[in-house]
């Protein structure tokens, strides 16, 4: 990677579409288990931003999403630095059995999961 890239914010959408029906479900489930640890890598500055967003309208079946999450990491580097985030869940959810539970059941009403890197475009004069 070029010098000039690797301590810039790297931006990752990450798409999520649920099984019909349990869209509300998906994220009230992932708002109370999994948002949290997110939050804690931006106090932690791991993370620069963290947007949530679902669609207004929908679309077609295949090109049907439920909710994304956009995370403006501070730059590549901390998405692949063996971060340990179960031992930052072990911190933040001391019952680990509840919490496993509802992050199984969390990706049990996924039909699709798929993560989109951005890179941003300059436009030319």
């Amino acid at each position: 990677m070029a010098e000039s890239t690797k301590d810039k914010p790297y931006t990752v959408e990450y798409y999520y579409k649920t099984r019909w029906g349990h869209a509300e479900e998906f994220v009230r489930l992932y708002k109370k288990n999994h948002h949290p640890l997110l939050k804690r890598q931006m106090e932690m500055g791991r993370i620069l931003k963290l947007t949530l967003a679902r669609p207004r309208l929908h679309g077609t079946e295949d090109g049907r999403w439920d909710f994304r999450v956009t995370i403006v990491w501070k730059n590549i580097q901390v998405t692949d630095d063996g971060f340990d985030e179960g031992k930052l869940a072990k911190e933040i959810y001391p019952d680990q059995e509840s919490y496993k539970k509802e992050e199984q059941r969390r990706f049990e009403i996924l039909d699709g999961h798929w993560d989109v890197p951005v890179v941003e475009m300059e436009v030319g004069s």
